[in-house]
């Protein structure tokens, strides 16, 4: 006889156990492909400490400011988020990296398909493609290479088998290039088309696809983020004087603690779900035109952050000072410390910008039987830009020290090694390789011209797409949100304080003068207006209503910023950090114009 508690319960933990062993592989292979040196069962368990310890910090928090009825729910809530996010922050971490890297997809596969058509073999056009990028795509690719250095294969297949379930066109087009390698000459060059073609097409098409899944999740981000929020700041007076317990610790735990981690997890789930980002390339901290701004940084905000203060606190009100303060200080903070990198990336963007034409000059060159290194002069003399520059410097090395094209570009002191690009890193390695050809590698090289081409037509479109989504956000952080915050808390300004308590008892001692015939309006307690002053714990004054504010403006400020550029172009440290250093100060000099503006009006 069976015992149906029993099969339940072993449903139960068989059950359990799948979901484990479903939960497990996805984290194991997030920390493997993030190179974190740490089990999953290390994860989880920090995860629960992390839990407890945040839970009991949130209802401690919770008990002294709201009591205990909320301190319970605060804590629970509290840790249960904590505990997700560090069990799942590696999972999304690795989806972040996966999405900038599979923007250098179109890329890898066109400098397979270049070198296939100078050497149809797979593994020289494996071992280059690998070789002349950077990036997880191009480790990956490098690290199944040399995998398959002792067996007859490429390691091509077992690559794309690894990236199919991110991005279902590297499999189409690895075994494209797979069989371009034994099709006849004649059919090779379609194989090799249509490779490319399905890189490109897929990609156009997952961005076209994302950019219509998340206008919804966007909009209800921007109505339950922004718009709701700021209009309950209005209804905040009217709620307190009809009795409804608000205080300033509620105010703050929703604003400054409920609202920004919502916002800050609604952002996580729509970054996770990009599925390819044109990340702009990777400025460190060791290149040679990046000196280190930490100092000056500090100083600098902090003497524009006391400056801001000390005039708002003048020219405003006296609780705008750390508004104005934090906003400026930290946004200029920011600038500097990332203007360097900036610049080195505007130079990098300027660079890439004329290499195709570059490209169409050396390849003309080269097919009508000029050398590899005369063309490259050539086309420093031609092209007058950035581009230009780059080419003529390389062109007077190569000549001077009678070195090839690499170690003209790339060599000690060479001129690319300032640009860290991987589209003039492929660059040089394919006229490294098209010097050793000769003639035949001049219609290659117009190839990489029009390929070039539409790779930055690819990210102008992709650009092009997400504008109508980020720009809203980007408006909204700088001018919208702290437009209407200060408007908002201008229209407080006539009531000194709003206390439940006060308001209660002050309608309570009228009741009761006009039903005994007149009872004295002191003994029955103060009233509104009276000059008592009202219980810190209950009392919401417009100062601090106006500080609440202001904070939840600076956060929107720096999460949707955040946001907007993590869509736009990934999640790019020096690109973020620029523009919320542009967005803080936007934001805090918008929302304290606001206020004084709607006091003058009314």
């Amino acid at each position: 006889m069976t015992d149906p508690n029993g099969s339940a319960g072993a449903s139960t933990r068989v059950s359990a156990e799948r979901d484990d062993e479903a939960g497990s592989p996805e984290l194991r292979r997030s920390l493997s492909f993030l190179g974190w040196n740490r089990p999953p069962e290390a994860v989880i368990a920090i995860g629960n400490r992390s839990g407890i310890v945040v839970g009991l910090v949130a209802a401690l928090v919770a008990l002294l400011a709201l009591g205990p009825a909320a301190s319970g729910l605060a804590g629970l809530v509290a840790g249960l988020g904590a505990t997700h996010a560090v069990h799942r922050g590696p999972v999304w971490i690795a989806s972040l990296r996966r999405t900038r890297a599979l923007g250098a997809a179109p890329g890898l596969v066109g400098r397979l398909v270049l070198r296939m058509r100078l050497d149809p073999s797979t593994e020289r056009a494996v071992q280059f493609a690998a070789r002349t990028g950077n990036g997880p795509l191009a480790d990956a690719l490098s690290r199944h290479e040399r995998g398959s250095a002792d067996v007859p294969t490429s390691g091509l297949r077992a690559f794309a088998r690894e990236w199919q379930p991110w991005f279902p066109a590297i499999d189409r087009a690895a075994a494209l290039v797979r069989t371009a390698a034994s099709a006849p000459a004649e059919r090779r060059g379609r194989c090799l088309d249509r490779a490319l073609e399905a890189t490109i097409a897929g990609t156009t098409d997952r961005l076209a696809a994302f950019v219509g899944e998340v206008r919804g999740p966007v909009s209800a981000l921007y109505a339950f983020g922004v718009l709701l929020p700021l209009a309950m700041i209005a209804l905040l007076p009217a709620a307190a004087a009809s009795g409804v317990p608000i205080g300033p610790g509620v105010v703050t735990g929703l604003y400054l603690v409920a609202l920004p981690a919502g916002l800050l997890a609604a952002s996580g789930w729509l970054l996770s779900r990009r599925p390819v980002a044109f990340a702009p390339p990777a400025i460190g901290s060791d290149h040679r035109d990046v000196p280190s701004r930490g100092p000056h940084a500090v100083v600098l905000g902090v003497g524009t952050g006391v400056t801001a203060a000390v005039a708002a606190a003048l020219g405003v009100a006296r609780w705008a000072a750390p508004v104005a303060g934090i906003g400026v200080g930290v946004g200029v903070a920011l600038l500097v410390s990332v203007r360097a990198r900036r610049s080195v990336l505007a130079d990098v963007r300027a660079v890439e910008r004329s290499l195709p034409d570059a490209m169409t000059v050396i390849g003309g060159d080269v097919a009508e039987g000029v050398s590899v290194e005369a063309a490259v002069a050539n086309a420093g003399e031609r092209i007058d830009d950035a581009t230009g520059e780059l080419f003529e410097r390389a062109g007077r090395r190569s000549d001077a020290l009678r070195v090839g094209v690499r170690e003209a570009f790339l060599g000690r002191g060479g001129p690319a090694v300032a640009v860290p690009s991987p589209r003039v890193n492929g660059a040089v390695a394919l006229l490294a390789v098209a010097a050793r050809e000769g003639r035949p590698a001049g219609d290659v090289l117009l190839e990489l011209a029009d390929q070039l081409e539409e790779l930055r037509a690819l990210e102008a479109d992709a650009r092009r797409q997400l504008a109508t989504v980020t720009g809203t956000l980007t408006n909204t952080a700088a001018v919208f949100a702290p437009l209407v915050g200060g408007a908002t808390i201008a229209l407080a300004t006539g009531i000194d304080t709003v206390d439940v308590t006060t308001v209660g008892a002050g309608a309570a001692a009228g009741a009761d003068a006009l039903g005994s015939g007149g009872v004295p309006a002191d003994t029955a307690g103060p009233s509104v207006g009276s000059g008592t002053e009202p219980r810190a714990s209950s009392a919401l004054a417009v100062p601090v209503l106006g500080r609440i504010v202001g904070a939840y403006v600076l956060v929107l400020a720096g999460l949707l910023t955040a946001l907007a550029t993590g869509l736009e172009r990934g999640f790019d440290r020096t690109l973020v950090a620029y523009r919320i250093g542009i967005a803080l100060p936007t934001a805090t000099a918008t929302y304290l114009v606001s206020f004084l503006g709607a006091g003058l009006l009314l």
